[in-house]
């Protein structure tokens, strides 16, 4: 494909994405496809010659669309956001277009740069204070391995460069919440921790988990001879959206000499608006931290903020420097491929950068109290609806509901759960994803998609009533 077709074929499907997200109200939500559907609609070998691209353009609308779930739909209510600001798909297309591989500065001095301007950006408008410095990673599940390497290195010393974990003495202990995300313990693992070496700290009536619990769990592993290595404490859990007090466990980890990772991969977003920071007071006592802009922010995925107080030790960790890699600027320039597991980037703060300077601080700020408003109108239905729990505090954009029928519990009210929340899912109409909470079925309701408004959760919310009554 030369320029001249590319300037041509790119025009049709720029105008093809545009309708796709025009005609997105009219699509069933999730995607209706049975496992293998797809696959069997398509050859089972690549073509042997060029295909023209309107064959490919048929495809996309004959198999590819119909396998579709919409993330963008204005009733997705499922998971959490992962919303794709079309602002942020430019950033993301030219990023694409350039062409770019960032092994070191020199490589792209642009890519550089402008990730750690964009990188700063973020950290103004998160209002952390200038200790902060940030690098753009993949994912959250990315950051917080990266996080548990780096505190496993400090509290051993640099292992890495003895024998490694194995050699030490005494097992390193990971401390997080039962409401933390499943890539905690993923990470964990991964750092060569072990599960034996992994607490999960008992939780409050807010499903947060308890300092005090935390500091019991520190002294009795010091006495049985382990050695506390790292707290991930958790800001909009992925359940509930519980909020973890910092503040208080920072005290503890600077008291024991503990590494705290904190994970706000949802609502490290909402942190830039002012009156939501109080979510984590006392996060300048933490080493390290991550958010995800391409969740609720509109960044398109992949982009994952992750912040550290100590550059210094992160890319001593981190750091490999081969001579085909070793350039001029070394030492006057940053090299991101020392500030995470992989060596080559690509150009990700142009998806960010283009989506702030085309929404502006005040336009994200704005559309995120709107979703903020909007889940406190459902939190005050269902609080004010006979038969229907609010089961945990809506301090976001997730409300945890449940209806629960007099004289309906255990496993019937299970059943009744996944019944109702099946019918709506398999409708097409809106999408919302059943969860366990304290041993028991729930409907969590994730509000947050780009184009949602106070009229789709209106009609979310009178699909549930009508439907628990099937």
């Amino acid at each position: 494909m030369n320029p001249e077709e590319f300037r041509r074929r790119g025009h049709e499907l720029v105008d093809y994405i545009a309708g796709y997200r025009e005609n997105l109200p009219e699509q069933p939500v999730w995607s209706q496809l049975k496992p293998g559907e797809l696959r069997a609609a398509l050859p089972a070998g690549p073509p042997a010659e060029a295909e023209p691209f309107e064959a490919l353009m048929a495809d996309i609308e004959r198999v590819i669309v119909p396998g579709l779930s919409h993330w963008q739909h204005p009733r997705f209510f499922g998971y959490f956001p992962a919303n794709a600001h079309l602002a942020s798909v430019l950033g993301d297309m030219l990023s694409s277009g350039l062409g770019q591989l960032g092994l070191n500065w020199a490589s792209s001095p642009a890519l550089t740069e402008l990730e750690e301007l964009t990188s700063d950006w973020m950290r103004q408008m998160l209002g952390l204070s200038s200790q902060w410095r940030g690098v753009i990673q993949d994912t959250a599940s990315t950051s917080t391995l990266v996080a548990l390497l780096c505190a496993r290195e400090r509290a051993s010393g640099h292992s890495q460069d003895r024998g490694g974990l194995q050699a030490e003495p005494m097992p390193f202990v990971v401390y997080a919440s039962g409401q933390s995300h499943s890539s905690v313990e993923k990470a964990a693992l991964l750092a060569g921790f072990g599960r034996e070496n992994l607490r999960l700290v008992a939780l409050d009536d807010d499903y947060a988990m308890r300092a005090d619990r935390l500091a019991q769990a520190i002294t009795a592993d010091l006495a049985a001879g382990r050695r506390p290595c790292a707290v991930v404490a958790t800001v909009g859990s992925t359940g509930t959206t519980a909020i973890d007090p910092i503040a208080a466990i920072a005290a503890i980890c600077q008291e024991y000499g503990v590494w705290l990772h904190v994970d706000t991969a949802l609502a490290g977003s909402a942190m830039i608006l002012p009156e939501c920071r109080w979510m984590w007071q006392g996060v300048e006592g933490a080493d390290s931290l991550v958010l995800n802009p391409h969740k609720w922010l509109g960044a398109v995925f992949d982009c994952s903020l992750f912040y550290v107080r100590d550059p210094q030790h992160l890319v001593r960790v981190m750091s490999t420097n081969p001579s085909y890699l070793q350039t001029s600027a070394d030492g006057q320039a940053t090299n991101y491929r020392d500030w995470g597991l992989q060596l080559g980037r690509r150009f990700r703060a142009l998806k960010l950068w283009f989506l702030i300077r085309l929404e502006g601080v005040a336009g994200l700020q704005a559309r995120l109290r709107r979703d903020i408003a909007n889940a406190q109108w459902l939190a005050e239905q269902v609080d004010a609806t006979p038969g229907w729990v609010r089961l945990a505090p809506a301090p976001l954009q997730t409300v945890c509901v449940r209806h629960e029928p007099s004289g309906l519990s255990g496993e019937d009210l299970d059943r009744h759960t996944l019944g109702w929340v099946g019918r709506i899912n398999s409708s097409g109409l809106a999408f919302l994803t059943p969860s366990i909470l304290d041993g028991r079925w729930m409907a969590r309701v994730s509000i947050g998609a780009l184009p949602t408004e106070r009229e789709d959760v209106a009609a979310l919310w009178a699909m549930m009533r009508e439907e628990v009554e099937c």
